[in-house]
């Protein structure tokens, strides 16, 4: 079987927006048109900006479902389904699939600390349930887990395996992604801040959350980098500088929401434990945003 088709740009790692408690699904239809309308590669649903920890499994594949329906086959929806015991993953997978997706972001397997052995029987397990192409997160900071390089370049090998978001925020680490499997799989940065250094090593991407408040411009940034238009890649990478570090200045995506409030977008609810951006931050992100128009 040959290697399914990768996916590589910037793919937003999409916001759940709330209402009332509930999922705002008329403000999520609406946040995937803008996404889409201002030029992202992809859509990614229900990762962590999503609050996957937060949304109850038939919220979770609801919204799923809901962003593929809202999404039209413009841009490919790559659909959050990862958990910390292998079964969950797969029946998050199933359902992900029969949710429309067209692929799988797979985290690693956060608090039980599995060694790399069962992390590789983890993934294999999930890559052998499914024929959708599946996208690795390694994401150590918040799961207390780190896929070495190693494991990485054995789970290569599997034709529907194919990329990796790195969110390591370590550019000696990507680049030896890129050199031991990059030929094979599509490395994209997990980091905002680290999309253009990791460009310059030969990741294809960014899973970012920045351009759910500046897609045009994270995504022009890409597309620059993508021609070889370097000087320009660089001048978007320090105009979001700011940005990508206020975004994670208190819990995500708290921020996050906080700044598509002032933009007009979706509420700043979250769910507890997380709580809305402080006054301060709010106040913070207003000048940023005015800052980037």
């Amino acid at each position: 079987m040959a290697k399914l088709p990768r996916i590589e740009g910037c793919l937003t790692a999409l916001v759940t927006p709330f209402s009332g408690g509930k999922v705002d699904f008329p403000t999520l239809a609406k946040l995937v048109d803008w996404q889409i309308e201002n030029g992202v590669d992809g859509i990614v649903s229900v990762g962590t900006t999503g609050e996957s920890a937060t949304l109850d499994v038939d919220e979770h594949v609801a919204v799923i479902s809901a962003t593929v329906k809202a999404a039209r086959g413009r841009v490919p929806v790559v659909a959050g389904a990862g958990g910390n015991a292998t079964a969950e993953a797969l029946t998050l997978t199933k359902a992900s699939e029969e949710a429309g997706a067209d692929a799988l972001l797979h985290v690693t397997p956060y608090y039980n600390r599995p060694s790399q052995e069962g992390l590789y029987r983890h993934f294999e397990a999930i890559a052998r349930s499914t024929k959708l192409p599946i996208i690795l997160y390694n994401v150590p900071t918040r799961t207390a887990c780190d896929m070495l390089t190693d494991t990485v370049v054995r789970l290569a090998d599997f034709d529907n395996i194919i990329g990796i978001k790195d969110a390591t925020g370590n550019l000696v680490r990507a680049s030896e992604l890129v050199a031991k499997c990059g030929d094979r799989i599509t490395v994209l940065s997990g980091d905002d801040g680290t999309a253009f250094p990791l460009y310059a090593v030969g990741a294809r991407g960014v899973i970012s959350v920045v351009s759910n408040v500046a897609p045009r411009d994270m995504s022009d940034m890409w597309d620059a980098a993508k021609a070889g238009d370097w000087e320009r890649a660089r001048r978007l990478h320090f105009k979001l500088r700011v940005m990508s570090q206020m975004l994670f200045a208190e819990p995500s995506p708290a921020p996050t929401k906080a700044a598509l409030s002032l933009l007009g977008r979706c509420s700043t609810d979250v769910r507890l434990p997380l709580v809305p951006a402080s006054e301060k931050l709010t106040t913070e992100l207003r000048a940023a945003l005015e800052g980037l128009a």
